[in-house]
């Protein structure tokens, strides 16, 4: 099967589509027909290796060869299973999330059935639904399972154009907060179309000095901190962060726990199943919906993510493996 490999650090240009084995699922796994996946922010670390904290997970001095193969999130075809497989069986078109794993930017990915993976969104392309998978699914896991989201709260999303801004944004709306979305000049259109009651434009306005207080500051994309949103955060507000150092996200989270009534918080979410349902549900109603940015076919994977290096991504971009997904 094709995949793409990455055997070394570095820029895009480390990325190369080669033939490697094709899995064959075991007792209790099932195997999938990859149509669609994205690149993330994730997929950009375990190409360069710019952090401790990756290498710490992929390997220091290159990707062991279990983080070779990138891909977190994908949507295909279950086309064979294992014999001890009770809830899926070949033909059902599914979406889902490697997580650690990764191993989706390929044409087949084998998952025990247990794993995170569920029926997706009937409405959805593949495409789409790649697209829903990890964005969709941390904006809930920190909104709803972290924060505990209540309706009339005031909500303010910074990274708000952006994969789990985007979506935050939806989800926050669908519980019932009031939702202010940070984004640049040229994403102000789409925040607002996805339901935003309130637009700050960062080019031209520090959200931190509008004067407005908020229930949960939801920062997607680790450009502000707990300090400088502190003032603005209401009594017994949250300060929820998706990503920076692990370390310092971690101890911070501890100590606002037990010494402040502001609190941060900062978690990984791995399990996505009971998410991955719930969110197919809101999709079928048509009350989420997936932003794709660009689509590039397999073969283009290092265009992909020079365009993802650019930090100016809209929503979601997709690797499609099976053309017109």
């Amino acid at each position: 099967m094709k995949a793409v490999v990455c055997t070394r650090y570095g820029p895009p240009e480390v990325l190369q589509v080669q033939e490697v084995e094709t899995p064959i699922p075991k007792d209790n796994e099932v195997r999938i027909k990859i149509y669609a996946t994205t690149v993330t922010p994730s997929d950009g670390l375990l190409r360069s290796g710019s952090t401790i904290e990756s290498r710490i997970f992929i390997g220091f001095a290159k990707p062991r060869k279990t983080y070779q193969i990138p891909g977190t999130e994908f949507s295909g075809v279950i086309d064979r299973v294992g014999s001890a497989v009770t809830h899926f069986k070949p033909g059902d078109e599914v979406y889902g999330f490697r997580g650690f794993g990764t191993g989706a930017c390929a044409e087949y990915k084998t998952m025990r059935e247990g794993d995170s993976l569920a029926l997706k969104p009937g409405n959805l392309s593949h495409a789409e639904a790649a697209a829903l998978v990890d964005g969709a699914s941390t904006a809930l896991f920190f909104l709803r399972d972290k924060a505990s989201i209540q309706p009339g709260q005031k909500v303010l999303i910074n990274g708000a154009s952006g994969s789990i801004g985007s979506y935050a944004i939806q989800l926050a709306k669908h519980f019932g907060a009031r939702v202010t979305g940070v984004c640049s000049t040229r994403n102000i259109d789409l925040v607002t179309s996805l339901g935003a009651d309130r637009v700050i434009d960062y080019t031209t306005e520090d959200f931190t000095q509008s004067g407005e207080s908020y229930d949960i500051i939801f920062d997607t994309v680790g450009k502000s901190t707990f300090a400088a949103c502190r003032p603005i955060l209401a009594e017994r507000g949250l300060y929820l962060v998706t990503t920076g150092n692990m370390l310092v996200n971690y101890v911070m989270t501890l100590w606002t726990s037990v010494f402040s009534k502001k609190r941060m918080i900062f978690a990984l979410s791995v399990d996505k199943r009971e998410a991955l349902n719930f969110l197919r549900e809101l999709a079928e109603e048509g009350k989420i919906r997936p932003i794709v940015d660009r689509r590039y076919p397999l073969e283009d994977v290092v265009d992909a993510h020079h365009y993802l290096d650019t930090g100016r991504k809209r929503g979601n971009v997709v690797i499609t493996v099976v053309q017109a997904t």
